[in-house]
């Protein structure tokens, strides 16, 4: 007969599961992306490196449970934000803050996740990530937004202008007293970009959420 685990095991198996992705994920926002090696990712879980292979037999697909379980979060958030929007117009608003305030306070994990230089391996697991992020915001431009441009095409300049002015290696210091300003300019930008008048841009990014985020656990 063959051995079928019980709920409880099952539970078990997901937390430690867990735990290894959440390992990963503050080592890739302390460190950076190289710094996600089963070894180190053992030693932050507390687990010997022979357990993490049960779970993710490669780096490759650790990086990729990384990738997805970021990309759950982040997207999750746009999407609260812009679904508790009155319109699609503030919608599209509150999901480019939200992101870019999100992205903000995680600068040095967003980096690791999109533009730290990589083997090409590692570049094509963490590309799904960049994907979910274009994919959403062309969702929200979709709607009546009252702009003048094509969602396919908009919704990865959209992104490329917001990570490089958040997290670059150009972008602004980071630090609590400038962040605001720096994520408010940057949709400010974005939404003119997408056609949208200046007065109602202005209004629907001072009107967005401010999203709660803990930041990275080191600097940038």
């Amino acid at each position: 007969m063959a051995y079928r685990k019980t709920e409880k095991v099952r539970q078990r198996l997901a937390a430690r599961r867990e735990d290894i992705i959440a390992a990963a994920r503050a080592l890739a926002a302390t460190h950076g992306m190289d710094a996600v090696q089963i070894a180190p990712v053992a030693e932050r879980a507390g687990i010997a490196a022979g357990t993490v292979y049960r779970y993710f037999p490669s780096k490759t697909a650790l990086v990729e449970a990384l990738v997805e379980a970021v990309a759950q979060n982040e997207i999750a958030a746009m999407r609260a934000a812009a679904d508790g929007a009155p319109g699609p117009l503030s919608g599209l608003a509150a999901a480019i803050v939200t992101f870019a305030a999100r992205a903000r306070r995680q600068r040095r994990l967003i980096w690791a996740l999109t533009a730290e230089p990589v083997d090409a391996e590692v570049d094509r697991a963490r590309l799904a990530f960049r994907k979910a992020l274009a994919g959403e915001i062309e969702y929200r431009l979709k709607g009546d937004h009252g702009g003048e441009v094509a969602p396919r095409f908009a919704a990865p300049a959209v992104l490329g202008a917001l990570l490089e002015g958040l997290i670059g290696p150009l972008a602004p210091d980071q630090g609590s007293a400038k962040d605001r300003e720096v994520v408010q300019m940057l949709a400010l930008l974005t939404l003119r970009g997408l056609g949208i008048a200046d007065a109602r841009a202005r209004g629907l990014v001072v009107q967005a959420p401010w999203p709660a985020v803990d930041p990275d656990p080191a600097g940038p």
